[in-house]
């Protein structure tokens, strides 16, 4: 089923994000994730999609996997990095032929130990040439990403709100947010957003911190920022794993009950391949229903 519309019929929208191994041990730990998350029936997984596209294969057969094997609803990343046109034009018929009706569309990050992106001769520059590509030629549900603190290479909140209504305008018809951790930023955004003219779903995406060093350098790559009283508590329990992992799961909780009482539409959980901390917030979350004091969507 597509995503938008799953977002027009049902409120609040769970959904997790998973990234394909590259060891035996790391399928063996995703596969036992998704196992245990699928019981928490969530209304989409999405997959992620590496560097070059070198795990492009991975991402299909995972998506596929979780969608006919699993029966969960799942949505395959995309991105334009290290492809020709004809080549992204390819696999996005693989995706079609394995019966994926979700595609998130994104440019892609640099190649590791590369600084710098670079268009790929013959292929595309940006996000929103690659969602008119989708969305023109293929029936997919096309959705892409936004960032509450600004994506790190644009010039301005301004630029880069503009950027975000360009994709809309070539066809997304979604947006998930980069991860935060200040409920505010989300809500300025969301206003903003609305203030541009962009009236699609906005979904917050939420990390529950379980490792302060990978938080760290999660955070410094995407550009998001730690509130310092949290930081502060996290650097005291980092050596304390089991109390760093209850004190994530406590704040991430806090943090998604606030969004879906102001309106958020649901919550897309960056899992990071582990299923405790995700649906320890999920069943606490769904126990307390938040959702019912919203006042308005948001």
């Amino acid at each position: 089923m597509r995503i938008d519309r799953i977002l027009e019929e049902q409120r609040p929208c769970f959904s997790f994000e998973f990234f394909p191994p590259k060891t035996p041990q790391g399928e063996e730990n995703l596969e036992n994730a998704l196992q245990e998350l699928r019981e928490d029936e969530p209304q989409f997984v999405s997959v992620t999609y590496g560097a070059l596209g070198s795990t492009r294969e991975r991402t299909i057969d995972i998506t596929k996997h979780i969608k006919q094997d699993l029966g969960m609803e799942a949505m395959a990343h995309f991105t334009c990095v290290g492809a020709t046109t004809e080549e992204l034009r390819g696999t996005l018929a693989e995706m079609k032929a394995a019966g994926i009706d979700n595609v998130l569309a994104l440019r892609g990050d640099p190649p590791e130990g590369e600084e710098k992106w670079t268009q790929h001769e013959g292929g595309l520059q940006y996000s929103t040439e690659l969602a008119n590509l989708i969305s023109s030629e293929f029936p997919f549900a096309v959705g892409a990403a936004c960032f509450p603190e600004v994506h790190p290479e644009a010039e301005s909140p301004e630029s880069d709100l503009r950027f975000t209504k360009a994709k809309i305008d070539n066809g997304v018809g979604f947006l998930i947010t980069q991860l935060f951790f200040d409920n505010d930023l989300y809500f300025d955004f969301v206003a903003k957003a609305r203030e541009a003219g962009i009236e699609v779903p906005i979904i917050p995406g939420i990390m529950p911190v379980t490792n302060f060093k990978q938080i760290k350098r999660i955070t410094g790559l995407c550009g998001a920022t730690i509130p310092p009283e949290f930081e502060r508590e996290l650097a005291e329990r980092q050596d304390d794993l089991d109390a760093l992992v209850e004190l994530g799961v406590a704040y991430a909780t806090l943090q998604c009950a606030d969004l879906l009482s102001r309106g958020a539409p649901g919550i897309h959980f960056y899992t990071l391949n582990k299923s405790p901390a995700t649906r320890a917030i999920l069943a606490a979350l769904r126990a307390a229903r938040p959702w019912d004091r919203a006042l308005a969507p948001a």
